[in-house]
């Protein structure tokens, strides 16, 4: 039995600048410097509008983190 996948994963934090690189559907859609950013991403994508909140893994740290 295969596990469902995310739809969307938010990368760590770079060390450079914070920015996250986001992926949905396995595709890089870019990166977010702020929780704002990732929404418009999910707006382009279709979500929010139509089907509510995708599934979200966060990897190194959550929707609060956003600084190297």
């Amino acid at each position: 039995m295969s596990e469902e996948q995310p739809v969307v994963v938010v990368m760590p934090p770079d060390a450079a600048d914070g920015g996250r690189t986001v992926r949905i559907d396995g595709a890089i859609v870019g990166r977010a410097f702020k929780f704002d950013d990732l929404l418009e991403f999910l707006r382009r994508a279709g979500w929010l509008e139509e089907s509510g909140w995708p599934q979200i893994e966060w990897r190194g740290g959550g929707p609060e983190v956003w600084t190297p």
